[in-house]
């Protein structure tokens, strides 16, 4: 009975990071557990010169400890001066089977300035199924949430303020690309997450080779931190960016108590 119990914890915390690799889990505070205010915390604008996608797929498959949990498909695709992203995470295999999850994921942003507009998630997991809609007002300095649980019937709508430029838990994953990522140096990112905004430090730890199922690439280290969040005292989380002018994301991994999570970039097509 216990290790149905642990297949069935780690199919419902996949649902959580099929997405951002524990990004969510970095950013969100523990029930109870209030947010390190960042409104005063400045997003840096992208690095001179550095431009995103104008169209890219990275599919990415995610194993949890030595067995294949899911697959995370993530879209980046211009549309003038705004940076669409979408993602979608799905369960496969023996957790599939348990706690079945397909969840999907939007967001956007300046391209110049990196500040997100909103993001939203359909999240379809076991017999949970909920809707949930962030945007971002910065004229008037607030976050506007909104969700619908479309099993329960029931709807919620929140509001909060924020600073004046704010990054997303989607966006976060590819708005490190846009900096130096120098080996030795942080950074520091304001990063909203429903009603909660909080101080995500990216520190830049080390040069590493990545081997994957398209070969091996020569990749910068970066752990993102947070002093508020469930992963605190808890685990680590890593995203490997490529060493080179596009810091893609290689890899990412969530080493957390009940186990690690990682994800390997298994296709990466200019579509």
């Amino acid at each position: 009975m216990s290790s149905y119990r642990s297949v069935f914890l780690c199919a419902s915390q996949v649902a959580k990071l099929l997405l951002c690799a524990g990004l969510a889990c970095a950013a969100s505070p523990a029930p109870g557990q209030a947010a390190r205010p960042a409104q005063n915390v400045p997003l840096i604008p992208p690095g001179p010169g550095y431009s995103f996608p104008a169209r890219q797929t990275l599919t990415y498959a995610v194993d949890w400890r030595v067995f294949p949990a899911g697959t995370t498909v993530m879209h980046l695709q211009q549309d003038g001066n705004e940076e669409r992203v979408s993602a979608t995470g799905d369960t496969l295999g023996a957790i599939n089977l348990i706690y079945r999850v397909s969840d999907r994921f939007q967001s956007s942003f300046n391209r110049t300035t990196g500040c997100s507009s909103g993001f939203s998630k359909q999240l379809q997991e076991g017999r949970r199924q909920v809707s949930t809609d962030l945007r971002f007002d910065y004229a008037h300095g607030k976050a506007v949430f909104n969700e619908k649980n479309l099993v329960k019937r029931t709807s919620k709508h929140q509001e909060a303020p924020i600073g004046p430029c704010v990054t997303d838990l989607l966006s976060a994953i590819f708005y490190p690309a846009s900096q130096p990522l120098v080996l030795g140096q942080s950074f520091q990112v304001p990063l909203a997450d429903a009603m909660h905004t909080v101080v995500v430090t990216m520190k830049v730890e080390a040069r590493e080779a990545v081997k994957t199922p398209l070969g091996t690439y020569q990749t910068i280290r970066v752990q993102p931190t947070a002093a508020a969040g469930v992963v605190k005292a808890r685990g680590n989380i890593w995203i490997w960016y490529s060493d080179d002018e596009r810091h893609i994301p290689v890899q990412m991994r969530a080493r957390l108590f009940w186990g690690t999570i990682t994800f390997r970039l298994t296709a990466l097509d200019q579509k």
